[in-house]
C-alpha cells in the first residue's frame, strides 16, 4: 500500500454503501472452497489488460501479507487477512498487482481472491464490517520496519455488480504521512460469492484522492470470475 517510509491504509460502519448480505450458510450447507488452481483459472493472468491497466503476478509475496498487523486487534481484517495474522484461515488464495505500466506513480491495485471452508467467508465479511465500525476513528498499521496512522475509515460507493454478489463492502481510508502532515487516501472493496471473496485495494503514491478502486479493474475481474464459475 502507500509507501511512507514503508507505510499503507484501511475500514466501515453499519450504514453507508454496505450491502449487508445473506445469512451465512451452516457449515454442512456451505459451498465447497475453491482450490488454488480453480482460483488461478478465474483470476487475472500475467499481462492481462483491464482498460488502461495491466495485471501482473507478484514475484515475491504480495502486499497485505502476514507482515501487516493492526492495533487495536479488531482492525486486523482491514490491514491483512493473511492466515498467519488473521482469525480466518483461507483454504487458497491468489494475488495480482494491477496498474498502468505507463504511469510510474499511478494507481496500483492489489487484487486478492480467497476461498474459505465451512462458511468462513461469511464470517470474514462480518469481521470486516465490525472492523470498519469499531475502527472508524482510526488505527495503527505496523510492519517490521514501518507504521502508518489511519485517522478515518468511512464507507464509500459499491461497484455496479455488487447486487450480483452475496455481500459487498467498500471503504475509504484517510492516512497521515510519517510527519503527520500530509493526508493520503486508499480504498478497499470486498465482495463475497459463496465461499469466495474478491478484495480490491487501491492506492497511489501521491496526495491525490483517486475516488475509489478503478471500476475497469473490478468489473473485468468480476466478469472473468463469474464466467469461470458459470
Amino acid at each position: 500500500m502507500v509507501t511512507l517510509l514503508g507505510v499503507t491504509g484501511c475500514g466501515d460502519g453499519d450504514g453507508g454503501d454496505d450491502k449487508a448480505g445473506k445469512p451465512a450458510p451452516s457449515p454442512s450447507a456451505a459451498p465447497a472452497a475453491l482450490t488454488e488452481a480453480q482460483l488461478e483459472a478465474v483470476a487475472f493472468t500475467d499481462g492481462e489488460k483491464a482498460g488502461a491497466y495491466t495485471a501482473n503476478e507478484y514475484v515475491l509475496d504480495g502486499l497485505l501479507s502476514d507482515g501487516y498487523t493492526a492495533t487495536p486487534a479488531v482492525c486486523q481484517p482491514l490491514v491483512s487477512l493473511a492466515g498467519d495474522v488473521s482469525d480466518h484461515e483461507p483454504a487458497a488464495q491468489v494475488q495480482r498487482r494491477v496498474d498502468d505500466p505507463d504511469e510510474m506513480l499511478g494507481v496500483m491495485v492489489d487484487v486478492t481472491l480467497r476461498s474459505y471452508r465451512n462458511g468462513e467467508a461469511a464470517k470474514v465479511m462480518r469481521s470486516i464490517r465490525k472492523a470498519g465500525r469499531d475502527c472508524s476513528g482510526g488505527l495503527m498499521e505496523e510492519r517490521a520496519i514501518a507504521r502508518a496512522r489511519y485517522v478515518k475509515v468511512e464507507p464509500t460507493g459499491l461497484p455496479a455488480f455488487a447486487d450480483e454478489a452475496d455481500e459487498a463492502r467498500a471503504y475509504r481510508f484517510t492516512i497521515l504521512d510519517v510527519k503527520d502532515r500530509t493526508k493520503l487516501y486508499e480504498y478497499l472493496t470486498v465482495v463475497r460469492v459463496g465461499s469466495t471473496t474478491l478484495a480490491f485495494r487501491g492506492e497511489i503514491l501521491a496526495t491525490k484522492d483517486i475516488g475509489g478502486v478503478p471500476q475497469d479493474i473490478m468489473a473485468a475481474q468480476w466478469k472473468k470470475f463469474r464466467a469461470g464459475k458459470a
